[in-house]
């Protein structure tokens, strides 16, 4: 094992320096995040420019600006608990470089004998690649925004299984039931709302009930070329069928939804007053608050419907993984304790190893109302929501 003087040297040292790049995040770094079939900015964003590797994201997006990590005991594993990693590891990650890079350059830089060669991209042209390249691909570890990728790659048979270990970290519902897969964070779809306009009994608990809402004519923000509203979208078809979504869609242009790029965009058209209410995922409005802590904005969520989806960002072992040891055990870093505080800190999202808590106002996952039965690797099937989404004029 590493000496434990060294790890807490470096512990400290990541801790500092992770502080100090949210502070400046939140005041001036761009971050893509999260890949998907339109173009946006994730920070993470999602569409081709997203949550996956290059681009420019808004300003306002990563950091939580709320000082050092230090000031609060971590819950979880420590990474000093794990394994060593020696090696050279080929990690595709579909999270952008400005919001994990810090934390895969930490693991790097710790233990002497680990080379860490990272290339990011969006999710979905990185699973493209993986296909594409086939059994020449020099990657290990896959790094993904959302489920549906990994879901893709294990439904094609690129991935290898996870030790029993390293699964165990999260609860079965965050990770692949055959263990092909497991989430290392996420994010809860949820309604920002105005609150100079709207109080929260005001947000229907139904997410089929909004285009009903009268309240929300003309004054509701959607974003679909994104890829979270797009496996939003999914679920929805999933769970109520095509017809129930179909209706919907067109439902919601009936009542004038304005169609953003992005979802921090709609997060900051509440918060500004341009629109009352939108969909996204929770992080946004986090995000949003903690430049503006008086902003008139406020979070609600739906319950046990599509749009109460919970989903994960996560990492899968790839069949071509030259050492699928180390490569599990890089996986299991990222459900260490430091990167769990990392993942809640710096981009506002949902820890998934259960004793490290959210940060921000935010209710527990236990708190959440999520679709009962729904496989996230379902996720995965965008080309029919896409048609839909084009066939009733949403795209």
């Amino acid at each position: 094992m590493h000496d434990p003087n060294d790890t807490h040297r470096t512990r400290r040292k990541f801790l500092a320096a992770a502080a100090a790049a949210g502070v400046v995040g939140v005041a001036g770094c761009n971050t893509p995040d999260e890949g998907g079939s339109g173009t946006e900015t994730e920070a993470e964003t999602e569409t081709s420019g997203g949550d996956g590797g290059g681009g420019s994201a808004d300003p306002d997006q990563i950091g939580s600006g709320r000082g050092p990590f230090g000031d609060r005991e971590l819950g979880g594993v420590s990474m000093e608990e794990m394994p060593d990693l020696e090696g050279e590891l080929t990690v595709y990650s579909g999270r952008g470089e400005a919001l994990v890079g810090e934390l895969v350059g930490f693991i790097d830089d710790l233990y002497p004998d680990l080379t860490i060669r990272p290339r990011y991209n969006t999710a979905a042209e990185l699973v493209s690649q993986i296909e594409t390249e086939g059994q020449n691909s020099p990657a290990d570890v896959f790094y993904s925004v959302n489920a549906g990728a990994l879901g893709t790659l294990a439904d094609r048979g690129r991935t290898q299984s996870l030790p029993q270990e390293v699964l165990e970290f999260v609860p079965a519902n965050f990770r692949d039931p055959d263990g092909e897969w497991i989430g290392t964070s996420g994010r809860a779809r949820s309604v920002p709302y105005n609150t100079d306009a709207l109080a929260a009994s005001d947000i229907p608990e139904d997410i089929m009930a909004f285009p009903d809402t009268d309240a929300f004519e003309g004054e509701v923000g959607w974003t679909p070329t994104y890829s979270s509203f797009q496996a939003f979208v999914t679920a929805m078809r999933i769970l109520e069928g095509e017809d129930a979504t179909r209706e919907w869609l067109v439902g919601m242009q009936d009542l004038g939804a304005s169609t953003y790029g992005d979802e921090f965009q709609i997060a900051r058209a509440v918060a500004d007053g341009e629109i009352a209410v939108g969909l996204a995922n929770h992080y946004y409005i986090q995000r949003v608050l903690a430049r503006r802590p008086n902003a008139p904005l406020d979070t609600a969520f739906t319950r046990n419907d599509a749009g109460a989806i919970f989903n994960v960002a996560g990492a899968c072992v790839l069949d071509t993984a030259s050492d699928a040891t180390l490569a599990s055990n890089f996986v299991r870093h990222l459900l260490s304790a430091e990167a769990q505080d990392y993942f809640a800190r710096e981009t506002f999202e949902y820890p998934l190893v259960p004793d490290v808590d959210p940060v921000g106002r935010l209710p527990t996952i236990d708190e959440l109302n999520p679709p009962e039965g729904l496989d996230l690797s379902e996720l995965s099937d965008l080309e029919a929501t896409v048609s839909l989404l084009r066939e009733t004029g949403a795209l």
